[in-house]
């Protein structure tokens, strides 16, 4: 038995298993730099460990290079776009002010969150439109 056969062939399915438990699209490709290696050393016997480790890395380069040219580009836009960016997804949103706009910065009540406000100067329940987000800060305007 020639372990460095078994070594690159556990090496693999060791990077396959730790990409479907934390999966990121990272260990999948340096996985299959692993898989190419031991596919080498079990056809052609005798490549000195250094020039394995060598083939390892760039086979493991060469793969992560492929996915970023050309599995990115074909990747699927996403159906929720917003869906971790909670401010953004409040754009075009029509709320009344929970607290006076003074000084430019005020106080809203949306889905049991509050959040500040900057605006022109507006009183209580006035009506806004949230129209924009500048960090965790919506920019608001007065709806007519």
């Amino acid at each position: 038995m020639r372990w460095e056969v078994v070594g690159w062939g556990a090496l693999a399915l060791l990077l396959f298993a730790a990409e479907a438990l934390a999966p990121g699209a990272f260990m999948l490709w340096i996985g299959i730099g692993a898989a190419a290696v031991f596919v080498l050393v079990a056809v052609f016997s005798g490549i000195p460990l250094l020039w394995q480790v060598v083939a390892f890395v760039v086979l493991s380069v060469v793969s992560i290079q492929c996915y970023r040219r050309w599995g990115k580009a074909r990747a699927r836009p996403s159906d929720a776009p917003l869906l971790n960016r909670r401010a953004e997804q409040l754009v075009g949103r029509v709320v009344p002010l929970q607290q006076g706009i003074i000084g430019g910065q005020g106080r809203v009540s949306i889905d049991d969150a509050y959040w500040q406000v900057s605006g022109p100067e507006l009183q209580a329940g006035s009506l806004v439109r949230v129209m924009a987000v500048q960090g965790s800060t919506l920019v608001v305007e007065a709806v007519a």
